[in-house]
């Protein structure tokens, strides 16, 4: 009897494969966009503009990573121009004032716009929260600090680029 439970489970979930064949799913870096040219390609056609200050540098150089995978840019279709804003807030503060912990956020703003015709084409948000431990040796705090900075600038650039995939996957 328990064999034709198993092959009754076996036919629904090939009926359910042979369903889902057809629906149209792909996967999000493969084959081709809605318009014919590879995602890769128009990744690396996104220009990145300088981001003031260290964090908002983080982000723009992890973006052009992403974008280009370590090699060369492809002629500029799209720029990208992105405004961040930072913020720190303390947690576990003992009776003495004295924070133990504190959380670096990282908010991002971006909008994309078509070189072509200079219109903003998308807008959208990214933000990440990392946490870090405070010491009393202050070089452990610069540290800590600057290992969260770095952490939320390449979540919040992870973001921006699935975004960005996401878009022109489907518009270009």
């Amino acid at each position: 009897m328990w064999w034709r439970s198993s092959a009754f489970a076996a036919v629904l979930i090939g009926a359910g494969a042979l369903g889902l064949a057809g629906c149209g799913f792909q996967p999000l870096y493969g084959g081709s966009t809605v318009g014919g040219a590879r995602l890769p390609e128009l990744m690396k056609a996104v220009d990145v503009t300088p981001v003031p200050g260290r964090v908002g540098q983080k982000v723009r150089n992890e973006l052009i990573f992403e974008n280009t995978g370590g090699g060369y840019a492809a002629s500029t279709k799209y720029r990208l121009d992105i405004i961040v804003r930072e913020r720190v807030t303390d947690q576990l503060v003992q009776i003495t004032g004295d924070a133990t912990s504190q959380v670096f956020e990282l908010q991002a703003t971006f909008k994309l716009v078509n070189v072509a015709n200079g219109q903003v084409i998308l807008q959208g948000n990214a933000m990440s929260r990392a946490a870090y431990n405070r010491y009393q040796e202050i070089f452990a705090n610069v540290r800590a600090r600057y290992d969260a900075e770095n952490r939320a600038a390449r979540t919040v650039a992870e973001s921006i680029k699935t975004q960005l995939a996401a878009y022109l996957s489907n518009a270009a």
